[in-house]
């Protein structure tokens, strides 16, 4: 199998971050793992955040707050030939490393995502999770994870340095050159915030952010409005 390397922004290396790292251990125990912390006045790290390597991680990074400064600053730091970017609450099914070497033995495989589900039983959670088995603006998202090769990256400039759709942006620009492969396996994902905010509410607050970036809006002002669901 070709190198592999494995990005995961964060705002925080707490507990959290360990059943993602876990499961890219489980997968991928040779890969690079970076995890790539955000540092801003408004978050300041704690010295432990950067003497302490989380346990399964190759590296920390420091980069500017945002999915897409981030995840650039771990593809500069990176190595292998392919990159995966993963959410922090993000999970890789267990047969991940099998669907990698097979989907990218081919020579034209460039970019691929994973399918989703989420963490909750929720019936309407369950259609939005089926619906990632296809590709699409509306289907496609960082949280499926982001298999990509590390020339078709450099290719496409990277991620935008949005603090927001950042991974909508990449996907546009690869569709442009071809197909994204959705892989069978399931990726499994936070629902904590259609917990918080209510499923029908958060899918229509995310619809209604979709539409904005697609009418114009910037991605800056998009991401104010999608902190303020966060508080």
């Amino acid at each position: 199998m070709q190198s592999l390397s494995i990005i995961i922004p964060t705002r925080r290396i707490e507990a959290h971050l360990k059943p993602c790292l876990d499961a890219c251990r489980r997968s991928f125990p040779a890969a690079e793992i970076i995890v790539v912390v955000a540092r801003s006045e408004a978050h300041p790290l704690r010295s432990a955040e950067l003497r302490e390597l989380p346990e399964g991680a190759t590296q920390v990074l420091v980069a500017t707050p945002g999915r897409g400064p981030q995840c650039n600053a771990g593809a500069r730091a990176a190595s292998g030939e392919l990159l995966l970017f993963l959410h922090d609450d993000s999970i890789l099914p267990p047969e991940a490393a099998a669907l990698t070497l097979s989907a990218f033995a081919a020579d034209d495989a460039e970019l691929a995502c994973f399918r989703l589900r989420f963490d909750d039983a929720h019936w309407l959670l369950g259609v939005y999770g089926w619906f990632s088995r296809f590709d699409s603006l509306l289907t496609s998202f960082g949280d499926q994870g982001i298999l990509i090769r590390r020339r078709v990256f450099d290719q496409l400039g990277g991620f935008p340095d949005w603090p927001l759709f950042e991974d909508v942006e990449l996907l546009r620009r690869g569709r442009r050159r071809g197909r994204v492969l959705k892989l069978p396996g399931v990726m499994t994902t936070s629902a904590v915030r259609f917990r918080r905010n209510g499923v029908v509410r958060q899918q229509l607050t995310n619809a209604g952010l979709i539409l904005r970036y697609l009418l114009g809006a910037t991605p800056t002002r998009l991401a104010e409005l999608y902190e303020q669901g966060r508080r």
